[in-house]
């Protein structure tokens, strides 16, 4: 199991954007778990009880543990079942039921539209690459996907005359996200100019946002490049992939685009997702009330 708990901690720093410590944290806590999975003889994520967990939260008691320590690590048992049966690597998630804290209670920082267009501008001014990293970055903040459908999109995920583009996200989902203005254009010239350098040793690839190599990119790799972007154009948040997606719904929210829209384009199977990922600014929600409520 451990090659899991490895892709989960992976996902929590390429994709959720949270820190270093968070994510040794939660590999402190899984680590624990496996190891008094280990001392029952259960090998497979798909073994796991109901029981063996909270046997192994008293187990925690037994030894010591505060109450916020065993609470802390309900959180990462439960948040790391929920992300394989997201994945598709288990069947059902048994402490789905089980009461803990809200989850993803950190949210990653949201740049402002000024920080976003320094951002863009910074890719697309910069280096010999900056066709392809301008259209990497306008794409990401254009359509808000996640960083893994990104790497994964191929020439035919992209439907220029109809507007949009298709990915496959969480459990191999499939979606149609709208491709705007500024994203298409950036994409065109990325096709037209770039892209056919980066095939020249592979012209059968279909992968749509290639290396230098004429490979996919990685999502680590697409994560760096992401870092030193920010870097460069001087912002001096912590900027990730999960940071531009948050920026896509927080930008369209702020402009009054319905919460039930936003869930469609990021691909949340639920509203309660989208509600805890968005966030809306004080200033809306003065002006909102100024605007519709009888006695503002």
């Amino acid at each position: 199991m451990q090659p899991l708990v490895d892709q989960f901690l992976d996902y929590l720093s390429l994709e959720r954007g949270l820190s270093e410590n968070t994510r040794l944290a939660y590999g402190a806590d899984l680590h624990a778990f496996l190891e008094y999975l280990q001392q029952k003889r259960v090998s497979s994520v798909n073994d796991v009880r109901r029981q063996q967990v909270l046997d192994f939260l008293m187990d925690q008691k037994d030894r010591g543990l505060q109450a916020n320590s065993i609470a802390r690590r309900m959180v990462a048992v439960k948040v790391f079942f929920r992300y394989l049966q997201q994945e598709g690597l288990l069947r059902q998630s048994v402490t789905e039921s089980m009461e803990t804290p809200r989850l993803w209670k950190i949210l990653p920082d949201t740049l402002s539209v000024k920080e976003v267009e320094r951002l863009l501008e910074s890719a697309r001014s910069r280096g010999r690459h900056r066709l392809r990293d301008g259209a990497i970055l306008e794409t990401l903040y254009g359509t808000g996907l996640r960083i893994s459908e990104l790497a994964h999109l191929t020439l035919d995920d992209l439907h220029f005359d109809d507007g949009y583009l298709r990915c496959f996200g969480k459990g191999r989902k499939e979606r149609v996200v709208p491709l705007g203005g500024a994203a298409a254009a950036s994409l065109r010239a990325y096709l037209a100019e770039a892209r056919p350098v980066l095939t020249r040793r592979n012209p059968a690839e279909r992968g749509l946002f290639l290396t230098v190599r004429g490979r996919p990119f990685s999502r680590k790799t697409l994560w760096v490049l992401i870092r030193n972007a920010a870097r460069h154009a001087g912002i001096a948040k912590h900027v990730t992939p999960h940071t531009l997606r948050h920026s896509f719904a927080s930008h369209l929210l702020a402009n009054g685009a319905p919460l039930r829209v936003i869930q469609e384009m990021l691909g949340h199977s639920d509203i309660a997702t989208t509600q805890i990922y968005t966030h809306v600014d004080s200033s809306r929600l003065k002006h909102v009330h100024s605007r519709f409520h009888p006695r503002a």
